[in-house]
């Protein structure tokens, strides 16, 4: 919310006339006294088994830049960067220490580190549906129908108690999914002559190809879910805490604030956390 809003709201609630001003030094010491939670949380995120992360673009003090998130269904770390690859990666921390696996987008810069890792359903049926609407590919449809119902298979086991899908049924839906591959690889058109004699260095290729690339290269990452059913088949959780920053901006349009992110979110913070992120607040 902007802070003349803020303030309107004190004084129309409580009577209590504050300065933006005020508003500013009240977050920034609210930033200073969550600094050693937000190590803290950094640290239980490190060392857990699995974590999922995100990231997003953001306008912080009139520039873009990139918030990034780890979270748990218990922890969220979010954090701004300047940057959207390695070096905030890097920066932040996390990534660097992780050894469990993380639930993630096709985003290169995760590629670096040597955790296990799953590729994030959701994204996976959101880009097939986009490859199938805009470039009208019928591979790319059954695909998102294919990764929907091995999840819905997925979490059927996972309600009798398995511990990941027979491997019989495994190997099927596998089968099922190199098949619809190779019709993917088999429908795309090859690159003219002319397209050829133009472009130097590598070529560029269609969001298809890219898919379809990924989808084969990543498939360990992609079907990992099935023989671990406590792996996720979405980052959802990432995206969620990433969600109300996106709808604050784009209701107010407003900036965020440089200390924001270390007041963004309480979820899951044990009592004692947020006891101290309210006291900050509050004085």
């Amino acid at each position: 919310m902007p802070l003349g809003r803020v303030s309107e709201l004190l004084d129309d609630l409580y009577a209590c006339q504050v300065s933006e001003g005020t508003l500013v030094a009240w977050v920034q010491l609210a930033a200073e006294r969550l600094a050693p939670t937000v190590a803290q949380i950094a640290d239980w995120l490190s060392a857990g088994a699995l974590q999922h992360a995100d990231e997003t673009g953001v306008r912080i003090a009139g520039k873009r830049r990139w918030l990034h998130v780890n979270s748990t269904g218990l922890l969220t770390h979010l954090a701004w960067h300047a940057k959207r690859g390695r070096q905030a990666l890097e920066d932040i921390g996390i990534w660097p220490r992780f050894r469990g696996r993380a639930l993630r987008d096709r985003w290169a810069s995760y590629d670096y580190y040597p955790c296990a890792q799953s590729i994030c359903g959701a994204h996976l049926v959101r880009d097939c549906v986009y490859v199938y609407e805009q470039e009208q590919q019928p591979w790319a449809e059954e695909m998102a129908d294919l990764l929907l119902s091995m999840a819905e298979a997925a979490n059927e086991w996972r309600q009798r108690g398995a511990h990941a899908v027979p491997a019989e049924e495994r190997d099927a839906w596998i089968a099922q999914y190199f098949e619809l591959l190779a019709c993917g690889f088999a429908a795309q058109p090859p690159p003219s002559r002319e397209a050829i004699r133009k472009q130097r260095g590598r070529q560029k290729q269609s969001a298809a190809k890219n898919l379809l690339d990924d989808l084969l290269r990543r498939a360990e990452q992609v079907l990992a879910f099935l023989d671990d059913l406590s792996i996720p088949f979405t980052s959802n959780q990432a995206e969620r805490d990433l969600r109300m920053v996106k709808v604050q901006q784009k209701i107010f349009g407003t900036d965020l604030c440089r200390d924001c992110n270390r007041i963004l979110k309480h979820r899951g913070i044990p009592r004692r956390f947020l006891f101290e992120a309210t006291v900050a607040t509050k004085q």
